[in-house]
C-alpha cells in the first residue's frame, strides 16, 4: 500500500548526490520545514556516476528512489515485432511537438501519452526499440523534418532524446500519494511534473534557480559529441547550426514550455529570471518570486571576528568547473598581485565534479608564477573561514542568485561578482530601499580579469569604505534575505496548493 505524504520532490542530477547551490537549498527546505514530510524521486544520468550520498537526510524524509535516465537497454533483447499501430501513430503526433510546434503539449495528449507509454502494454520501450511501427514513425519524421540530414546521426540521435521519456512515463505510474509534486527544475525532472499533474490531478510547483533551457543551450552550443556539419554562429536563432543540436534545443525547449503550463505556480528567485521565464511561454498569472535565504545567525560569529583591517585575501567559494570561470579568478589575481604583492587567491570548493578542468587550473597557477599567492583549499566550512577573506568574489559565467555571496554578506566581507543572474540586485539592492542601504561591493564584466583586478584595488584600498561597505552587506541579508521569510513563503505557497487555492 502506497503511503501518502505532503511533498513529492522532483530532483534532477542534483540533491541528494551532489554539492552545490541547489542541493543545498534542497536540504535547506526540507530541514527548514519539519511540519511536511517529503518523498524524494531523483533523477540521474547513468548509475556511474552517482557512487554515494552527499547529505544525511533530515527526519521528514520518508521516502527516496533513484531512477536513471541512461541506463543501459542491454537487457532488451532485439526481436521481430510488429508493434501497436495505432499507438505508434499517437506517438508521431506527440512527438511533433517537440520538432516543429510552438505550443505546448496539449493536456490531453499528454495524459494519454503518460497512459500508456513506458508500460507493459500497447507501447513499450524494446517496441520503440525493435518494431516495425516504431520504424515507420521514426522514418516518417525523418521524412518530414530532417530529410538533408544524415540518417544515422538522426537515427541515434531520435534514439537517445525520446528513450528518457518512456522511463518519466513509467515513473509517473508508479507515484507516491502525494498531496504536491514539486520539481526543481524545468528539463526531464519538470516534464515529469507534468504527467504527475495529469496522471494524478495533484497540484504541481515548479522552483527554477536557474533558467534550465537556457543553460542546457550552453552546454549544447558546447558539446563536443556533437559534430557540427555547419559553422555555430548564433545559437539564440538557431542559425548556421547543426541540425542535431537544433533538435536537442527543441527537445529542452518543449519540455520546459509543457512544464510551465502543467505547473500550478512557479518561482523564480528574482525579477529577471521570472521576466526570462515569460519569454519561454510561461504564464504571466502563475509566476512569482521568491528569494533564497540565508541563516544570518551561523554567520554572526564570523561577522564578530572581522578584523579591523581588510585581509589580503580574495576567496572564491564554488565548485572547480567551467561555469565558475575558476581560470577568470586566477588571471584576475594575476593583474591585482601587480599592485598588492602580497595578494592571495583562495579557491574553496570541491575539485572531483571535472578533473580535466581543475588540472587545467593547476596549470595555469603554474604557468602564471601564482603558486605563492593561488591555493586550492577544497571543501571548508564557510562560516570559519570568512573573517580571513578580505573579499568575496564570484567570477562564474552563468548564476541564479549565488547564495555564497549572501553569506559573505551575513559576514561582513565585501563582495566582487560578475553581473549574472541576481549578482547586482544583490550587492546594489532591489529598486527601493533595498537600493537606498548603498552598494556592498561591485560589479564587473564577465571574463575581464583586468577590471576584476582593478576592482579588487579599490575594494582592498580603502580601510574605511571596506568595513562601511562590509555593513551594508549586512544589514541587506538581514533585512532582505533572512531564510525565515523563505519558509514563510514556501509554508504559504504548500498550503495554499494543498487547499486548493492556486488551482488552474
Amino acid at each position: 500500500m502506497k503511503k501518502d505524504v505532503d511533498i513529492c520532490l522532483l530532483l534532477e542530477g542534483t540533491y541528494p548526490y551532489v554539492r552545490g547551490g541547489v542541493s543545498s537549498w534542497v536540504h535547506q527546505i526540507i530541514s527548514g520545514l519539519p511540519e511536511f514530510n517529503f518523498h524524494l524521486i531523483f533523477l540521474g544520468g547513468h548509475p556511474d556516476f552517482y557512487n554515494k550520498l552527499a547529505y544525511e537526510f533530515p527526519d521528514n524524509v520518508v521516502g527516496f528512489e533513484v531512477h536513471y535516465l541512461l541506463a543501459s537497454s542491454s537487457h532488451l533483447k532485439p526481436k521481430p515485432q510488429k508493434g501497436n499501430k495505432k499507438q505508434f501513430n499517437v506517438w508521431g503526433g506527440f512527438l511533433a511537438f517537440f520538432e516543429q510546434n510552438d505550443e505546448p503539449i496539449p493536456s490531453d495528449l499528454l495524459k494519454n501519452i503518460s497512459g500508456f507509454l513506458g508500460g507493459n502494454d500497447p507501447l513499450t520501450l524494446e517496441g520503440f526499440l525493435y518494431s516495425e511501427a516504431s520504424w515507420e514513425v521514426l522514418t516518417e519524421r525523418y521524412m518530414n523534418s530532417a530529410e538533408h540530414q544524415s540518417f544515422v546521426d538522426y537515427f541515434w540521435t531520435y534514439r537517445n532524446i525520446y528513450q528518457p521519456l518512456f522511463i518519466l512515463s513509467k515513473i509517473s505510474q508508479n507515484l507516491p500519494n502525494a498531496k504536491i509534486f514539486h520539481s526543481v527544475s524545468t528539463g526531464y525532472a519538470g516534464f515529469l511534473g507534468a504527467l504527475c499533474r495529469e496522471r494524478t490531478n495533484s497540484p504541481y510547483i515548479l522552483t527554477e534557480h536557474g533558467i534550465y533551457t537556457k543553460e542546457r543551450k550552453i552546454d549544447l552550443a558546447q558539446a563536443a559529441w556533437i559534430k557540427d556539419r555547419h559553422k555555430l554562429i548564433d545559437i539564440s536563432m538557431h542559425k548556421g547550426m547543426d541540425i542535431t543540436r537544433k533538435t536537442w534545443i527543441r527537445f529542452f525547449e518543449q519540455l520546459g514550455l509543457t512544464a510551465y503550463h502543467q505547473a500550478n505556480k512557479i518561482v523564480s528567485l528574482f525579477e529577471g529570471n521570472r521576466q526570462r521565464q515569460h519569454e519561454d511561454g510561461a504564464p504571466d498569472t502563475r509566476t512569482q518570486v521568491i528569494v533564497n535565504g540565508i541563516n544570518t545567525t551561523r554567520f554572526g560569529e564570523a561577522y564578530k571576528l572581522r578584523p579591523n583591517t581588510p585581509p589580503m585575501v580574495v576567496g572564491l567559494v564554488g565548485r572547480v568547473v567551467p561555469i565558475k570561470d575558476i581560470k577568470t579568478f586566477i588571471r584576475t589575481i594575476r593583474g591585482a598581485v601587480e599592485a598588492l604583492p602580497n595578494i592571495e587567491g583562495w579557491i574553496i570548493g570541491p575539485t572531483e565534479e571535472d578533473e580535466a578542468y581543475v588540472h587545467e587550473c593547476k596549470l595555469l597557477i603554474e604557468s602564471l608564477g601564482l603558486e605563492g599567492n593561488v591555493k586550492m583549499l577544497g571543501s571548508q566550512n564557510v562560516a570559519e573561514i570568512m573573517p580571513q577573506l578580505g573579499i568575496m568574489m564570484l567570477t562564474s559565467i552563468s548564476e541564479a542568485q549565488p547564495l555564497v555571496l549572501l553569506e559573505a554578506m551575513a559576514a561582513g566581507i565585501p563582495c566582487i561578482a560578475t553581473e549574472v543572474g541576481a549578482c547586482r540586485e544583490i550587492i546594489d539592492g532591489a529598486a527601493g530601499e533595498d537600493a537606498a542601504l548603498g552598494s556592498c561591493g561591485e560589479i564587473i564584466p564577465i571574463a575581464s580579469p583586468i577590471d576584476g583586478a582593478n576592482a579588487i584595488v579599490r575594494v582592498l584600498g580603502d580601510i574605511d569604505k571596506w568595513r562601511k561597505t562590509g555593513d551594508i552587506g549586512k544589514s541587506r541579508v538581514v533585512r532582505y534575505y533572512d531564510e525565515k521569510m523563505m519558509y514563510d513563503s514556501y509554508r504559504n505557497l504548500y498550503q495554499e496548493a494543498i487547499d486548493g487555492r492556486n488551482r488552474i
